[in-house]
C-alpha cells in the first residue's frame, strides 16, 4: 500500500511541476487561476458522475465536510500567495522556496508542538532544507518574492495536514470534488471583493482559456492523486515525495526560461532542498 502511495505521489509531483511552468508563462497568474479553478471545478464535477455510478453514494461525515471547507480556504490563500510570488520573482526561485519550506514547517510543528523526535539522518535533512532554501532566496536580487513564497509554503503545510485528516473520513474522490467546487466559488469571490475594496480599474489582458483549462485539469488530477496517496500511505512519506519536482522545475526555469541570475545558487539550493526532503522520509 505504501509503495502504491509513493507512485501516486510521484505522478502528482510531475503534474504539479508542469502546471506551475504553464502558469508562470500564462500572463497574470491570479487571473489565470480564476479561470483555472473554474475549469478544475468543472472537470471534478464531470468526473464525479461516473464515480457515483460505479462506486455508489459516498459515506459523508460532517467532520469531513468541515475539514474540506477549511482546506479550501487555505488552498485559496495558497493560490493568491503563489500568484503574488510569481509576479515578483522567477520560477526557478519561487518554486523551490514554496515547495521546500512546506515539509520544513511540518517538521517544526512535529518537533515543537507534538514532541516528535528525529533520527540523525532526518536532522541532516532539516539542515539541508534550511541551507537549500537560504541559497535559493539569496539568488534573488531584490528578494521581493521570498516572503510570499515562504507564506505559500505555510499554506501548503497547513492544508496538507488538514487534508490528511479529512480524506480519512470520506472517499478521496468525493473529498477532492468538494474541495475544488468550493475553490471555484471562493477565488472569484475573493478577487471581486479585493477589486471592490481597492477600486481597481486596471484593464488586463485575459489569460488563455486553453492554458487555464490545462492548468485546472492538472490541478484537479494532481490533487486527486495526492488525496488517494494520503489514503494509502502516511503523511510523512507522501509530503516529501510530492516535492520531487523541485529540482526539475528549477532546472526548467534556468534552461528553458533563461532565468540565469544566481544560477549556481538556485540549482545547488534546489538540489539541497530535494536531498533534505528525501532524508526526512527516511
Amino acid at each position: 500500500m505504501i509503495a502504491a502511495g509513493v507512485g501516486l505521489a510521484l505522478l502528482a509531483a510531475a503534474l504539479h511541476g508542469t502546471w506551475n511552468v504553464i502558469l508562470k508563462v500564462s500572463g497574470d497568474p491570479l487571473r489565470t487561476f480564476r479561470r483555472a479553478t473554474l475549469m478544475s471545478g468543472v472537470v471534478a464535477t464531470i468526473a464525479l458522475v461516473p464515480e457515483l455510478v460505479i462506486l455508489g453514494r459516498p459515506s459523508i461525515r460532517l467532520a469531513a465536510i468541515g475539514l474540506c471547507a477549511v482546506s479550501s480556504v487555505l488552498e485559496t490563500a495558497y493560490l493568491v500567495l503563489l500568484s503574488i510570488a510569481y509576479r515578483r520573482g522567477e520560477l526557478s526561485a519561487v518554486y523551490p522556496i514554496a515547495r521546500g519550506s512546506a515539509p520544513l514547517l511540518a517538521v517544526a510543528v512535529g518537533l515543537v508542538l507534538l514532541g516528535e523526535r528525529l533520527s540523525p539522518a532526518q536532522l541532516a535533512g532539516v539542515g539541508l532544507l534550511l541551507v537549500g532554501i537560504l541559497a535559493v532566496a539569496l539568488s534573488q536580487a531584490g528578494g521581493r518574492a521570498t516572503m510570499p513564497a515562504l507564506l505559500t509554503g505555510v499554506a501548503i503545510a497547513t492544508y496538507t495536514s488538514v487534508d490528511r485528516l479529512g480524506v480519512r473520513l470520506t472517499e478521496p474522490w468525493f473529498y477532492g470534488w468538494l474541495l475544488f467546487a468550493l475553490m471555484a466559488i471562493e477565488l472569484p469571490l475573493a478577487l471581486a471583493v479585493a477589486k471592490r475594496l481597492t477600486r481597481s480599474t486596471t484593464a488586463e489582458e485575459a489569460p488563455s482559456w486553453g492554458k487555464s483549462t490545462v492548468i485546472g485539469g492538472f490541478m484537479w488530477a494532481g490533487y486527486a492523486l495526492v488525496l488517494w496517496a494520503l489514503s494509502l500511505a502516511p503523511l510523512a512519506v507522501v509530503a516529501p515525495v510530492r516535492e520531487t519536482a523541485i529540482v526539475a522545475v528549477a532546472a526548467w526555469g534556468v534552461w528553458r526560461m533563461r532565468e540565469r541570475r544566481g544560477v549556481a545558487l538556485k540549482l545547488s539550493g534546489a538540489a539541497a532542498t530535494l536531498a533534505g526532503v528525501a532524508l526526512l522520509a527516511v
